[in-house]
């Protein structure tokens, strides 16, 4: 394909098009990291209400069809069973913890005294090996240990001072916390009784263009939200049996029950079954089931590898991507996210890829393949000779 010359007019039109749109793009940026993030923290309360109103509008519209009676009755039962439930669970959760804390407190003396048994045989292994190892390296390694005492020494306790600070800092954030609570709460119900109301309001003042667009990316964005939701559901399912098959070879009581509650935290991305499972097996170590502890770890294992080989496949059959673009979007959502980044981020791909196929960036397209023609032709080019 022989590269055709652009004048110099049409040269610097589009490389003032591509100018225009990087200044675009560098701004737009800029707003969301000064302006949009903040807003959206400061709004989060309300932000999380109309998400909630959304999810909830069908429940509540169906109900009414159904049974009759005023929509903001229905928002209100509809609430109140929700926050019921969470606030059960959650209570649960609190409850279960103060107990295995009490009895944790209950049984410290056996646990020290475990603990210093654990340590004096391994002093007594470390002990023997260290009879095998040369003078001139025991001397090494003893002033490496007193580098590291002393590091320990100086450093300690600025990080127990940071320690508490972190726990001042959080602790005086709870009124601000229980206040947005509230607000939440309160927006809930407002925003879900009055949701068709405000919807058609919002849907009349806007652009019919602008409105079949954004349209098209609640409609991409629930999709790919919800896929994720059954990707992570099927992996529970996954989870659980693997935990099942792991109780039932190691004869864990309440081995169904268990694997059930691990499961459904498991679902729950913040959480996971690690957070059970290891401390668990922290405890046995500590109580000297040595071997209780590394059945546990081995279960757990098996559960991390089936999550981080199965999650990529999974998540890309429930929402369309590749598994390996579903890979790239968990593990760059994650990098610039955290857990929040690792379930919006193949969402965000998604709504990208469909905004491609919609020709949104079709005019980009076009000026970056004339820009790298143009750039071709100019370095192909050759001075003539005089």
């Amino acid at each position: 394909m022989k590269e055709q010359k652009l004048t110099w007019r049409a040269r610097g039109r589009l490389w003032f098009r591509i100018g225009i749109r990087l200044v675009l793009l560098i701004v737009g940026l800029w707003l969301l990291w000064k302006v949009g993030l903040p807003l959206l923290s400061l709004m989060a309360p309300f932000v999380a209400a109309l998400i909630t109103a959304a999810i909830l509008h069908p429940a509540v519209r169906w109900l009414r069809s159904t049974l009759g009676g005023s929509r903001k009755l229905w928002s209100l039962l509809v609430l109140v069973l929700l926050f019921g439930l969470m606030g059960a669970a959650l209570g649960g959760l609190i409850y279960a913890a103060g107990a295995q804390l009490i009895s944790l407190v209950q049984s410290w003396d056996d646990l020290l005294a475990n603990l210093e048994g654990i340590f004096q045989q391994l002093e007594q292994i470390f002990a023997r090996f260290w009879d095998l190892v040369p003078p001139a390296l025991n001397e090494t390694v003893d002033s490496v240990w007193d580098s590291v005492l002393e590091w320990l020494k100086n450093t300690l306790p600025g990080m127990l001072e940071g320690l508490v600070n972190y726990a001042k800092d959080k602790a005086l954030s709870l009124p601000s916390f229980g206040l947005a609570l509230i607000i939440y709460i309160m927006a809930s119900y407002l925003l879900t009784a009055d949701y068709p109301d405000l919807r058609t309001a919002a849907a009349r003042r806007t652009d019919r263009r602008l409105l079949a667009f954004l349209i098209q990316v609640r409609d991409t964005a629930l999709a790919a939200f919800g896929g994720y939701l059954k990707a992570e559901f099927l992996l529970s399912v996954g989870v659980f049996f693997i935990l099942l098959g792991g109780f039932f070879i190691i004869h864990q009581p309440y081995g169904l029950l268990l694997a059930l509650v691990l499961a459904v935290m498991d679902f729950i991305p913040i959480i996971g079954a690690g957070t059970v499972m290891v401390p668990w097996a922290v405890i046995d170590l500590f109580t000297g089931n040595l071997g209780g502890a590394i059945r546990l770890l081995v279960i757990w294992g098996l559960i991390a590898l089936f999550r981080r080989v199965g999650e990529p496949k999974f998540v890309g059959d429930q929402t369309g991507l590749s598994p390996i673009l579903s890979l790239v979007s968990i593990y760059v959502g994650m990098r610039l996210g955290g857990v929040l980044g690792m379930i919006l981020g193949p969402t965000v791909l998604l709504i990208a890829l469909n905004l491609v196929k919609l020709g949104l960036f079709d005019g980009v397209r076009a000026d970056a393949e004339a820009a790298v023609e143009d750039v071709i032709a100019i370095l192909r080019e050759r001075p003539e000779s005089e």
